[in-house]
C-alpha cells in the first residue's frame, strides 16, 4: 500500500524599506559691527637745552680782561714785586754782614745786580688749556597721551536653520505563504 505524500511549498516575508534622507541647511549670517577709534590728545612740552660758555679766564690769559680786573692784577704784581725786592736786600745785606766767612759777596752781589735774570724758554699756550668753561643742561620733552576706548557697536543676527524631516516607509513585499498538499501516488500514476 502506497501511503500519500506531503509536499510543502513555503514562501518567505519578505520587507521593503523606502528611505529619504532629512535635508537640513544651517546659514550664519554676518553680524553688522561698527568701529570708531576716537583719536587720542597728544600734549608735548619742551624745556629748552642751556648751553653757558666761560671765557673770562681765556681773556685773561691774553692780556684782553676789565679794567677793575687788570688794576687788581697790576697791584697784585706790584706788591709780589716790593716784596721779593725786600727779601732781596735783606739777603744780600746778610750776606755783606757775614764777608769774613768764605765767598766774595760784593762780586756775586754786584754781578746779580748788573743783568737781569735770564728768561725761562718754554711753550705757554694761550689760551691755558681748559681756560674756556662750558656747562650744559640738556632739554626735556615731557609728553602726555590720553587714550580713548574704541567705541565697538555689534549686532549679532539670529542662525537660519531650515529642517526637512527625513521618511522612512516600511511595507510588506512579499507575504509568508505555506501550501501544504497531500500527493496520492495512485492519481499520479494515473496522471502519467
Amino acid at each position: 500500500m502506497k501511503m500519500p505524500q506531503l509536499r510543502m511549498q513555503s514562501q518567505m516575508a519578505q520587507i521593503e524599506i523606502q528611505q529619504t534622507p532629512g535635508k537640513q541647511a544651517i546659514r550664519q549670517p554676518k553680524a553688522d559691527i561698527s568701529i570708531q577709534q576716537p583719536k587720542p590728545e597728544i600734549r608735548m612740552r619742551t624745556i629748552p637745552s642751556i648751553l653757558t660758555i666761560d671765557q673770562t679766564k681765556a681773556f685773561e690769559d691774553m692780556n684782553l680782561m676789565n679794567i677793575l680786573k687788570r688794576n687788581e692784577k697790576f697791584a697784585q704784581e706790584g706788591k709780589q714785586a716790593v716784596l721779593d725786592g725786600m727779601a732781596r736786600r735783606s739777603q744780600q745785606g746778610t750776606e755783606l754782614m757775614k764777608i769774613e766767612h768764605k765767598g766774595k759777596p760784593v762780586i756775586t752781589q754786584a754781578v746779580q745786580n748788573a743783568f737781569p735774570p735770564m728768561k725761562r724758554l718754554g711753550i705757554t699756550f694761550i689760551p691755558s688749556p681748559f681756560s674756556v668753561k662750558t656747562n650744559y643742561r640738556p632739554s626735556q620733552l615731557q609728553i602726555d597721551v590720553q587714550t580713548h576706548r574704541p567705541i565697538i557697536n555689534a549686532r549679532p543676527k539670529r542662525v537660519e536653520h531650515d529642517y526637512e524631516k527625513g521618511e522612512v516607509n516600511i511595507r510588506m513585499k512579499q507575504y509568508q505563504h505555506l501550501t501544504i498538499e497531500a500527493v496520492y501516488p495512485d492519481k499520479e500514476a494515473q496522471n502519467v
